[in-house]
């Protein structure tokens, strides 16, 4: 079938120098016009005129748009497929173009803003097993974060913090993230890294930031979420004559406005008298509160709670821990008693000590430590190392390990190896 169409004179690029205007030849007359005729037809007759037609319409030889590799992807495909690399801030995701909308927007499924893949939330999926929760961890917890979201029908004063702090290695994070799983909440999870920037203010934009973002998700997802702080005396503690930041002194004032004024909460944002955020509870833990500022820990901003779990809790948690090596309660009890005044992780620490001979077996069973890193890291694709058996574990084994660890800790406490360092330190 073959079609006729006239093009305007003005449209057409002239390709050599231009003539005289010639009055005869009017835009009104498409007599004038020159006729462009193209055969088009259903099939696809001519495949070699098409191809070259294609060759006419790439946009360079050189163009990252149109350039593929050697598994015939483009370069934007690549980078969406990269997503999981921290420095891109721009991409597509694979096999999708579009730089003008975000997310799912109009049917068109795009996401060129790296910021907007990230997930400030914290889910638990990870968190697979039976795990013990103290009952007194759980009461305190669950107490708060309710108190909280019904605070607007209690005609008391319901402090928005709770610090929860004590020795090291309790298990504090952990117990309190077995309870969002069990109470089905979406916590923000920030640490004491994040409180201290090269810029002012950035710290205390981004509890802001956050804060507004679990006020979010309760109000467009329908879940609970709370806004957690971990080791914040790290971040904002004074220790002996460390200097005071701005940004400390800026962190510490927006955790006191937003126990003061939990549902006003601005970002630089213009005010409106619309612009109500949802009262959001905040967890820190810490452990040492006397070293942060007095009037952020003062009673009416913040509850505070200690945390030392008793003999029984112990024995329960480390139970669990060792359920599945065939440790019987007994057994654990033995243990515990062996290694008084430890903390929980001890226990972790030395079940994980008894794999290191299964390992150093293992090692030798690849062939060695020779090269032995490159092997490891194309495991997964050649196949070629030995299988890994766990050992079996036995209470001798572990009070083996245990009396190494306990070890350990006595030669740092004893060999305080800095006086010999520096002579003139003072005691």
């Amino acid at each position: 079938m073959a079609l006729c169409f006239q093009i305007p004179p003005y449209l057409i690029k002239p390709q050599f120098s231009p003539k005289p205007y010639n009055p005869q030849f009017t835009h009104r007359n498409p007599s004038n016009f020159p006729a462009i005729c193209c055969n088009q037809t259903e099939g696809n007759d001519n495949p070699a005129a098409n191809a070259t037609e294609k060759q006419q319409k790439k946009i360079s030889e050189q163009s990252s748009w149109e350039s593929k590799d050697s598994e015939g992807k483009d370069y934007l495909y690549r980078l969406g497929a990269e997503a999981d690399n921290m420095n891109i801030a721009v991409g597509a995701r694979a096999g999708v173009i579009d730089d003008l909308f975000t997310g799912n927007f109009l049917g068109k499924d795009a996401d060129i803003v790296f910021d907007y893949r990230q997930k400030a939330t914290r889910t638990f999926e990870y968190l697979q097993g039976d795990y013990y929760i103290a009952p007194l961890f759980l009461d305190k917890v669950v107490c708060h974060i309710v108190k909280n979201y019904i605070a607007h029908h209690l005609n008391v004063k319901v402090p928005l913090i709770l610090g929860v702090w004590g020795g090291k290695g309790q298990g504090k994070t952990f117990q309190t993230e077995l309870i969002f799983q069990a109470m089905g909440v979406e916590p923000i999870i920030m640490s004491a890294g994040e409180l201290e920037s090269e810029r002012a203010g950035e710290p205390g934009k981004l509890i802001r930031e956050r804060y507004r973002t679990a006020s979010q998700v309760v109000q467009n997802q329908g879940k609970m979420s709370c806004l957690v702080v971990n080791d914040i005396d790290a971040g904002l503690g004074r220790f002996g004559n460390t200097q005071m930041t701005v940004n400390n002194q800026i962190v510490v004032g927006t955790l006191m406005n937003l126990a003061d004024n939990p549902t006003r909460v601005s970002t630089g944002q213009v005010w409106r008298e619309t612009d109500i955020t949802n009262r959001i509870p905040i967890i820190v833990t810490g452990n040492d509160f006397t070293t942060i500022y007095a009037p952020l820990v003062r009673d009416g901003r913040m509850d505070k709670f200690y945390w030392q779990p008793t003999q029984e809790d112990i024995v329960n948690i480390v139970q669990r821990m060792y359920e599945k090596d065939g440790i019987t309660k007994d057994e654990v009890v033995t243990i515990v008693r062996k290694f008084p005044n430890q903390a929980l992780d001890f226990y972790g620490a030395l079940r994980s000590r008894t794999y290191d001979r299964s390992i150093l077996k293992w090692v030798n069973d690849a062939g060695g430590a020779d090269n032995l890193g490159g092997r490891l890291l194309k495991q997964q694709k050649d196949g070629k190392l030995p299988v890994f058996t766990p050992p079996t574990q036995t209470v001798d084994a572990l009070l083996e390990a245990g009396y190494d660890l306990i070890r350990e800790q006595n030669l740092i406490m004893e060999n305080k190896l800095s006086k010999e360092y520096m002579k003139n330190m003072e005691d």
